[in-house]
């Protein structure tokens, strides 16, 4: 099991159930927030490694979030993304990449290839 924690930001609980699936079977440890507010919160208090971020929230929008939280943590990526779809097993094959390999970018793109 990895220890990279992940922040999910998703206000539909069906889709959050679904991301967290995800995220969990890749070997993430995931925290739900479903506002903006209450991610900023688990932000500013826990111990975070990346964060995905969706777009349209009922406080605010991802847009605004998101430059928030790089105002409190900088090097933390956050990833936006609006609703779920088809794209969303590339979306998190991506983020999945990047979080192991932030450290070498160019793998990141190798991963997506293979």
């Amino acid at each position: 099991m990895s220890n990279i924690r992940v922040l999910c930001v998703e206000n539909h609980p069906e889709y959050m159930g679904a991301l967290k699936y995800m995220l969990e079977a890749a070997g993430y440890e995931v925290m739900a927030a479903t506002t903006g507010g209450q991610a900023l919160r688990l932000l500013t208090d826990l111990h975070v490694d990346g964060v995905l971020l969706e777009y349209d929230l009922p406080d605010a929008t991802g847009s605004a979030v998101r430059a928030q939280m790089k105002r409190i943590k900088p090097d933390i990526p956050v990833l936006l993304f609006a609703g779920i779809g088809s794209q969303t097993p590339f979306l998190l094959r991506f983020f999945d990449s990047y979080l192991r390999n932030s450290e070498r970018p160019e793998v990141v793109f190798d991963d997506l290839d293979s």
